[in-house]
């Protein structure tokens, strides 16, 4: 890197991070100060402003605020006050934010149930937070009648836009109940329940400060510094943080306007980007892979866009994405929910998460640890403590806790599940340090790269597989539109097998990719076995499913999909049949 290219690059990391420590300044445990003080200014400094979009509907900020009233005089009336928690079960509308704006007025927390919980699971969230109302979108009322046989001790059900909560808000004032409600209320406190997205098991429930709120949106102001006057495009659920903190702090945070649909769709992406002429953004997972998969559109270049930020985009795809849609700035960022860290690639290098320069490390002590795959636990020293990596050395990246605004871990409902995320004696006795679970390198400029999930990861041939660098290299070849790699178990081998369910379009060279991989992987990260399906099953935040795939294993008489292994005596990729599969089950056959 030149002179040159190494002070722009310093210059943009200062300005932004001393913009964003501007906007905290403010933002402490003891702070007054949450979203709801923001919200309120601007709707008496621009009432006829607009701060939703969501199709045909737009609301103003007066009428955000008075609808968001009109929830806060409604609990209120209902005997909720500071501390209660309220579950709120709907798809994305401008009620959703009216909701959960006028739950703060009076006090109160939000549950913010995943969207897709059914059953056992939808009653498990809301039980665990204790909420004894449950605020519930008319499409999915039903949903809430199939899960009653699974409640303990069933909420009050409240059902929005053509049930009984229509009326009630009606009856309610729309004026403000004023500060007295929520006059206890602090930084520290509970603002949000957030679910982790996990692919299996019931879910947990993550604690979510107004003060954590608000040092989450203020770093995406600092780093994109979005204007009253843009319009940003939200087709992520809010329940989850990317889309109803991070999105949603863009707008609300500078008096600009929100724009949300009901659940993403890849086909009308750049005609809604265009339709509201949105000149911001947020993206995670694999929707950008899915907008580059999909076939050319009128409007993906006809447009106003000027900055993106989310996390998930791939290194594979970034150039291609940037270039293809004319994106003149993306800014990724890593953060988890739950977690204490996180950081944004402000300068947009392809593939980092982030970056932690030196000068900032006592401000965000992130650092990367070695890790023991088979173990699944941070390698420990002759002094017990953990050793940290070298530049580009892959470990887990872990994050100092203290009580610092975005430092602190909020942890869990369930004392039990958030110690398990805590890690002790790190690197002098007595330290705690969140673990992110995520395996990562650092470079030596400070910048990191995700590498994999932990649990992902995998032992094959006594070396590690990193499940996401193999899924780079299939990304790239012609004829594979996505690919999900996982290990399987093996009879009589050690460690586990490769892996790969692949989406296609027809032009795959079957045949040929054992050889194409050779120059993209060593022959232990090679997959060996490939799995064919029309899509790849995600959960609602675009996150992979492995799971399932996992236990499914090999097996060609158990799964519906076309099934190819790697014989090593032809070294193709060859249809896996059921007299062949008992060969390798049998040992018959060496993988």
């Amino acid at each position: 890197m030149s002179l040159t290219a190494a002070i722009r690059r310093e210059y943009i990391y200062l300005s932004c991070i001393l913009r964003t420590l501007w906007l905290l300044r403010l933002v402490t445990p003891h702070s007054r100060r949450t979203i709801v003080d923001i919200v309120e200014n601007f709707a008496r400094l621009q009432p006829g402003a607009p701060a939703v979009y969501c199709g045909q509907e737009v609301l103003s900020y007066g009428e955000l605020d008075a609808r968001a009233n009109r929830y806060a005089n409604w609990a209120i009336a209902q005997g909720i006050k500071p501390g209660d928690c309220v579950a709120l079960f709907m798809e994305n509308r401008p009620d959703y934010l009216c909701c959960w704006l006028g739950l703060f007025k009076a006090g109160a927390a939000v549950a913010l149930i995943n969207t897709n919980q059914r059953q056992q699971q939808l009653t498990h969230s809301v039980e665990i937070v204790g909420a004894r109302h449950l605020i519930v979108g008319s499409e999915l009322a039903q949903c809430v009648v199939e899960a009653e046989a699974y409640f303990s001790a069933k909420p009050q059900v409240w059902v929005e836009s053509g049930g009984n909560l229509d009326a009630a808000l009606a009856a309610a004032s729309p004026l403000s109940p004023g500060i007295a409600p929520r006059a206890g209320v602090r930084g520290r406190d509970r603002a949000f329940y957030i679910y982790t997205s996990g692919t299996t098991g019931l879910p947990k429930a993550a604690n979510f400060s107004h003060m954590r709120m608000l040092f989450m949106m203020s770093g995406f102001i600092g780093a994109l510094q979005p204007r009253s006057s843009d319009r940003i495009y939200d087709p992520l659920p809010l329940y989850h943080a990317t889309g109803g903190v991070c999105a949603v702090g863009m707008a609300l945070m500078v008096g600009g306007a929100l724009v949300i649909r009901r659940k993403f769709s890849a086909s009308d992406f750049w005609n809604d980007i265009h339709k509201y002429d949105a000149t911001m953004f947020a993206y995670i997972g694999e929707l950008c892979r899915w907008l580059l998969n999909a076939p050319p559109g009128p409007h993906e270049r006809d447009h106003h866009v000027r900055a993106i930020t989310g996390n998930g985009l791939r290194p594979e795809i970034w150039r291609s994405f940037q270039e293809r849609f004319a994106i003149p700035k993306i800014v990724e960022f890593y953060g988890a929910t739950e977690g204490n860290v996180s950081m944004l690639n402000y300068d947009g290098t392809v593939g980092a998460v982030g970056r932690v320069p030196n000068y900032i490390e006592a401000l965000l002590p992130t650092r990367v640890v070695r890790f023991d795959v088979e173990k699944q636990m941070p390698v420990r020293g002759e002094n017990g403590l953990c050793i940290e990596c070298e530049p580009d050395e892959v470990g887990e990246a872990v994050g100092g806790i203290s009580q610092r605004a975005g430092r602190n871990f909020e942890g869990y409902t369930k004392g039990e599940e958030s110690e398990k995320k805590i890690l002790r004696d790190v690197f002098r006795k007595g330290d705690a340090w969140f673990r992110t679970g995520d395996l990562m390198r650092r470079d030596a400029h400070g910048y990191f790269y995700f590498v994999d999930r932990i649990g992902d990861t995998f032992r094959w041939k006594g070396e590690n597989v990193a499940t996401s660098e193999v899924a780079e290299a299939l990304s790239v070849i012609p004829g594979i539109k996505e690919a999900n790699v996982y290990g399987v178990a093996v009879p009589g081998m050690d460690g586990r097998a490769g892996m790969a369910a692949l989406v296609v379009d027809g032009t795959l060279d079957i045949a040929h990719l054992a050889k194409r991989l050779e120059g993209r992987l060593p022959p232990y990260a090679r997959p060996v076995f490939l799995r064919l399906q029309p899509q790849i099953e995600v959960t609602g935040t675009f996150k992979q499913r492995k799971i399932e795939m996992v236990r499914e294993g090999f097996d060609p008489s158990a799964i519906p999909n076309p099934i190819f292994w790697l014989n090593p005596a032809s070294g193709q990729y060859e249809i896996l049949t059921p007299e062949r599969y008992a060969d390798i089950i049998a040992d018959r056959v060496k993988l």
